[in-house]
């Protein structure tokens, strides 16, 4: 079992600062488990709501929470979305006497009501699969291959991983969106799924896709964020600012999961992703996400000019710009276009994260680091000694 004991103790210190603390992230992606460490799933304070059990004792909302006291666990609340409210009404209560750690597979904007009822009382985290400092350096090659959903990390083989991968598209498409109140029939949602991984670290253009379903422009665009929603999609999004420069203004797409990525282009081995086409684009997708887990920026954009420059990552923390470039070579250099996103955009720093073993300077502001290395770091220790020290005197 992989203890993720940094997510556990954020969990506690959210709940002890705000009422109602939603934990959301995709299916099976570790949630009960870790809700289940903070409240037994035998106790009266525990519940599914894909239970029976559970959705009985809720039969009336008000009667059943009101007089419990301490954390209240609601394990996939979008379910029954008619509780938003009566919890903005338990919260609410003075002197408080319960908090709240709801449980969902949904971000909050596909569920609105809960972003209305709830504003200003609820926190919110998102909960990756296993990411690669959980796992550990030495999973690297194993943790790109399957992903971090547990089950297909943790599977006894490659083939037995694969299989629960394809399973869980199939359920998701046939169970889960229907849950959710979304009516789009599941073949046509899978290709859709699958064109996406084909666009996988490209720049977004739905008139292919379009053509490809015969649907409207605006139906496909419905369609992507409708899986950006559920976690499965990351549509990250273009920085343009005026720089007398034309400048590319559509979001790239990514897989969020490498594991379904190569689920769903039909790769099953080592060997397969490392001669597929789209191996560079999936070692970037993966390096991204693995940078987004661990810098928790305030905002990520890609950089792009139509004069060929770009950025694979634009991160902005605490009033502070840093750029990431992903390249997988063994020894990666500077290049034209790293120079000119660091005086465009004016970065403090430039990481380039590669598949090697050792951290090099590239120039004064930019670092070649290994993603192993920089997975088992902490985001500040990354940062140059001399900035640090800066930081420290501020």
């Amino acid at each position: 079992m992989v203890k993720r004991l940094a997510l556990l103790s954020q969990i506690r210190h959210a709940l002890r600062r705000s009422r109602v603390v939603a934990l959301i992230g995709p299916r099976q992606s570790g949630k009960t488990t870790l809700a289940r460490q903070i409240v037994p799933p035998d106790s009266p304070r525990y519940f599914d709501l894909e239970e029976p059990t559970s959705l009985a004792r809720l039969a009336e909302p008000m009667t059943a929470l009101a007089p419990l006291r301490g954390v209240i666990v609601i394990d996939e609340v979008q379910r029954r979305q008619d509780l938003f409210p009566m919890l903005r009404v338990l919260a609410d209560r003075r002197p408080l006497s319960a908090r709240f750690l709801i449980l969902g597979s949904a971000s909050p904007e596909l569920l609105r009501q809960s972003s209305e009822s709830l504003a200003g009382r609820m926190e919110t985290i998102t909960l990756p699969g296993f990411t690669l400092a959980e796992v550990g350096a030495r999973a690297l090659n194993r943790h790109w291959l399957r992903g971090g959903f547990p089950r297909s990390f943790l599977a006894r083989t490659h083939e037995d991983s694969l299989r629960w991968r394809n399973e869980f598209v199939q359920t998701f498409l046939e169970r889960d969106l229907p849950q959710l109140g979304i009516s789009i029939p599941a073949q046509a949602l899978r290709r859709f799924w699958a064109m996406v991984a084909h666009y996988h670290g490209n720049i977004w253009n739905a008139a292919e896709p379009a053509r490809s379903l015969g649907v409207s422009e605006p139906t496909v665009r419905r369609y992507l964020d409708l899986l950006t929603g559920v976690f499965l999609v990351r549509q990250l999004p273009p920085w343009h600012e005026n720089l007398g420069k034309r400048q590319v203004k559509a979001p790239k797409v990514y897989v969020r999961d490498s594991g379904l990525l190569h689920a769903l282009l039909g790769v099953r081995t080592d060997a397969e992703l490392l001669h597929h086409p789209k191996c560079g684009a999936s070692w970037e997708g993966y390096a991204v996400e693995e940078a987004l887990n661990l810098v928790q920026p305030d905002d990520a954009y890609f950089w792009a000019t139509h004069q060929g420059a770009e950025l694979d990552l634009l991160l902005l923390k605490d009033g502070r710009r840093f750029g990431m470039e992903i390249k997988r070579t063994d020894a990666p250099t500077l290049t034209p276009s790293m120079r000119i996103a660091l005086d465009d955009l004016r970065l403090e720093h430039l990481i380039v994260l590669y598949p090697g073993m050792r951290r090099y300077p590239l120039s004064a502001r930019v670092t070649a680091v290994p993603l192993a290395e920089f997975a088992a770091s902490s985001w500040e220790a990354l940062l140059p000694r001399r900035r640090r020290l800066q930081r420290a005197g501020a």
